[in-house]
């Protein structure tokens, strides 16, 4: 009785975690560039007991001798799943789309210099505080948006028409003292491919991070690739979260079943207990 007590205490405290993770994916599904997470369930070790001292009691027997206990489950892994969201039209001039699975927009490193990665393509401007004349492209937090150059991307406030091509160059249009205008090449977006997004963790609101890529004997180079200039920005879209609330909600149902399941097992094997400890 105590190993059913400990497969479904292990049990309930690993279903724990995917009904946490499916209710962030329910809580996101409406979240630009949001992207999934999938909890992944494996066995833990299991006990032969041979409890068949007499095999000639065994005859005809068709199933191995003796039982496996197992001692519950455990969650092996939680990824990030990459399938494309649905494209939304917004045909506002900071809205950014991309539009093929596993590339992302690059932000400003963290305090520890750790790239920093996300899909949500909602930009907006923010003044230079050294040159009240220009803006910096930033994300909703208020964090620049990497160029190829490195740093971000300014742009003069005074500018008529603002554009970027599908390979991420930004262009504006600017009036001179005659007011003839002129474009103006204001840089290329930084996009990376994530070739490992297994290893990807959520830093903060729809941002990603590496996981600590020393432990695993890992460099930069081994997670990602390089992808500026590919021609997959699209202007005036937004990326929706890959999220399938119908999915979803049966995946947390099954969850809860199951949670419930494990919840009575643990309550009858008490009651057991209880019932031999008080035998006379």
């Amino acid at each position: 009785m105590n190993q059913s007590m400990i497969n479904s205490a292990v049990s309930l405290g690993q279903l724990q975690h995917q009904l946490d993770t499916t209710g962030n994916n329910i809580a996101n599904s409406g979240t630009t560039g949001f992207k999934r997470s999938e909890v992944t369930f494996r066995d833990l070790l299991t006990q032969q007991v041979n409890n068949q001292s007499a095999d000639e009691y065994e005859v005809g027997r068709q199933t191995p001798n003796g039982i496996r206990v197992g001692s519950g489950s455990a969650v092996d892994q939680i990824n990030k799943q990459m399938e494309q969201g649905s494209i939304q039209q917004t045909d506002r001039e900071l809205d950014i789309a991309l539009t093929e699975e596993g590339h992302f927009f690059e932000l400003a490193p963290d305090e520890d210099g750790e790239r920093r990665f996300t899909r949500d393509g909602a930009f907006y401007f923010s003044p230079n505080p050294d040159n009240e004349d220009e803006s910096f492209i930033v994300n909703q937090n208020g964090e620049y948006v990497e160029s190829v150059e490195g740093g971000p991307i300014a742009v003069p406030n005074n500018y008529e028409e603002f554009s970027i091509s599908s390979n991420g160059t930004i262009e504006v249009t600017v009036a001179d003292e005659d007011g003839e205008t002129e474009a103006e090449d204001l840089g290329q977006l930084q996009l990376v491919e994530i070739t490992r997004p297994e290893l990807l963790e959520a830093n903060s609101e729809n941002v990603l991070q590496f996981a600590d890529l020393d432990e695993l004997e890992l460099g930069i180079g081994d997670v990602l690739e390089e992808a500026a200039g590919t021609d997959i920005f699209q202007q005036g879209a937004l990326e929706m979260s890959n999220v399938d609330l119908g999915k979803e909600m049966t995946d947390m149902l099954n969850a809860q079943r199951a949670y419930q399941f494990n919840s009575r097992a643990l309550e009858m094997t008490d009651e057991m207990q209880g019932l031999v400890n008080n035998l006379r």
